[in-house]
């Protein structure tokens, strides 16, 4: 019997939800595995499912070392079964109704030190390629942006004169941004080479601010490849465009202590995401407490 109604549940994220065929698999691997775990308590159908069995079969996977965001997959996929099955009349309430999802760390984003930034720009850029790559790298640390708005932006889009870019963010809304002189500086040298770049006479193709070898829009992978490599040159470890996104937004923040204006500059809808950048500069805090103040030197061994 449980076997039975996991499977008609299966059948209908796949008829009537049409979910993909990792997500529904995803959803098998867990259920059955659940599945399974009743079946040794002798559990013989869901209605015998109470919220116990679903605590114990939560905390025997923590046991098991799986992490908040496994847990936290394997709670929702529960939660929609017994859903689906009390809206089908086969049970009468969820038994995870009342399971609070256990919290995921909160990951902090990576951001590099300012001596670290400088290392990887204070260069000069020998040939065309290095140039726009210097200039992509200038760009995202001057302004905060994220990765698909460098490849997105066109050459209207950038105002030398002004000294600004207007980029389209999520949900499709622009937003204007100040780009500081170096980056200013680096663009205009880009723009010296692009001409160079420009294989085609399709309009579409000419419009990008930064092109590949082949005269196209710079694609998201190749921006990844091309400042990773760019800082491995420099002799640091593995950089990446969201690193400089968040290196901008961890000093501005650090520097002016302005939240709301950060909010606006890196798109954010919500000002809880851009929150997490305070706590980068706590951490930057912390530390220099830790190093400095006479009672919180640890004491060294004689």
């Amino acid at each position: 019997m449980l076997l039975a109604q996991l499977n008609q549940f299966l059948s209908h994220l796949e008829i009537v939800k049409q979910l993909s065929f990792h997500t529904i698999d995803s959803y098998k691997r867990d259920l059955e595995k659940f599945q399974t775990f009743l079946s040794n308590q002798e559990k013989t159908n869901w209605e015998e499912v109470n919220e116990h069995d679903v605590r114990s079969y939560v905390n025997k996977e923590r046991r098991r070392g799986l992490n908040p965001r496994s847990l936290q997959r394997i709670l929702s996929s529960i939660r929609s079964f017994f859903n689906y099955l009390s809206e089908e009349g086969i049970i009468l309430s969820s038994p995870a109704t009342n399971i609070n999802s256990p919290k995921a760390a909160s990951l902090l984003p990576k951001a590099m030190d300012t001596d670290l930034v400088q290392r990887l720009l204070d260069f000069k850029a020998k040939g065309p390629i290095e140039i726009r790559d210097k200039a992509m790298a200038e760009l995202l640390y001057s302004s905060g942006l994220r990765l698909a708005e460098l490849c997105s932006l066109d050459l209207n889009g950038i105002s030398i004169k002004e000294r600004s870019c207007r980029v389209v963010g999520k949900g499709n809304k622009t937003r204007d941004l100040p780009i500081g002189k170096k980056a200013i500086q680096a663009i205009r040298d880009w723009l010296i080479y692009r001409e160079d770049f420009i294989k085609s006479s399709d309009p579409t193709r000419e419009q990008a601010l930064f092109l590949n070898n082949k005269g196209a829009r710079i694609s998201k992978r190749s921006v990844q490849l091309r400042i990773s490599k760019m800082s491995k040159m420099r002799g640091l470890p593995s950089v990446n465009p969201h690193m400089l996104r968040h290196s901008f937004a961890s000093h501005v923040l650090e520097s002016s202590g302005d939240l709301r204006a950060v909010q606006e500059m890196l798109g954010h809808a919500d000002i809880g995401t851009t929150q997490i950048y305070t706590k980068l500069d706590f951490q930057h805090l912390a530390k220099v407490y830790d190093s400095a103040h006479p009672r919180a030197k640890k004491n060294k061994k004689k």
